[in-house]
């Protein structure tokens, strides 16, 4: 499913603009991931689409149709959402998290309960865990705990607001890895929200810079904007004006080569490279 954001404004009642004029289109079955600091608007602009958030004016469409004409709960039951807590219900056991979206959609106990195993094998949780509570599991298990969830009621359309923000880097990477994977296979239509520029880079095959008021800086695919930012503030944002996202090999004995950054910094090894040349990733 596709979503359309047609000129959205919001305006809260102190008179604080949190977005102004937003417009974007969202393809369906890719990852699109809005990338900004706090205050930027990004937040509230993936609540409209579960319409947690109704915006001021402008219209959120899906397919075509506006979201503003179906009752937010029904909305909301066929829309995965996954927030940076998790969110789980601590006196529930996991496979009952898991559940909850089937069983009030209609199914059986028993129904929700298989849905919910086949969902942690996907996302990569042992069967054991099911009988768990979230008090029981690292915070890693637990947002794979609510990314399986926000997967539940079967959606084509999953909100992922700073899903991974909360965890360790280690534990980060390993979560960016498996979404990768989940969305290879199921192919949903995301909108994935985080200040992570690296994390934007890596999940995004359509990246939105965002200004504070929700004003895009630029709207491309990952290599598009490191190659040919629209602007200085989105070079300033990335660290393109700086030797942050720069480059350099160095043969290394043994063989391979060390990388590092600009300020010579070690960032890994590699096999081969392409050539000597300092290169911006």
């Amino acid at each position: 499913m596709a979503i359309e954001f047609r000129n959205v404004t919001k305006t809260y009642p102190d008179g604080t603009v949190a977005v102004d004029n937003f417009s974007l289109h969202v393809p369906s079955h890719t990852c699109t991931v809005l990338l900004g600091s706090s205050g930027c608007g990004k937040s509230t602009l993936l609540r409209m689409v579960n319409r947690m958030v109704d915006p001021t004016s402008g219209a959120v469409l899906i397919d075509d149709d506006d979201v503003a004409t179906t009752e937010p709960v029904a909305l909301r039951r066929r829309i995965g959402y996954v927030m940076q807590d998790s969110g789980l219900l601590p006196h529930r056991r996991v496979v009952d998290n898991i559940a909850t979206v089937p069983r009030l959609n209609g199914a059986s106990k028993a129904e929700a309960h298989r849905r919910a195993n086949e969902l942690m094998e996907i996302v990569g949780l042992d069967a054991a865990m099911a009988r768990r509570y979230p008090r029981q599991l690292s915070g890693g298990q637990q947002q794979r705990v609510g990314v399986a969830r926000g997967l539940a009621g079967d959606p084509n359309i999953l909100l992922m607001d700073e899903p991974f923000g909360a965890v360790d880097p280690l534990v980060r990477v390993e979560l960016q890895r498996e979404l990768q994977r989940i969305q290879t296979e199921l192919r949903k239509t995301i909108i994935f929200v985080t200040h992570d520029i690296d994390e934007a880079l890596t999940l995004g095959d359509q990246i939105v810079v965002l200004k504070k008021g929700g004003e895009v800086a630029q709207i491309g695919k990952p290599q598009e904007i490191v190659e040919a930012p629209a602007n200085d503030f989105v070079a300033q944002f990335l660290g393109l004006d700086s030797a942050r996202r720069s480059l350099n090999a160095a043969p290394r004995d043994g063989g391979g080569w060390l990388v590092s950054d600009g300020r010579g910094r070690p960032l890994g090894v590699v096999d081969t490279v392409p050539d000597q040349h300092t290169d911006t990733d």
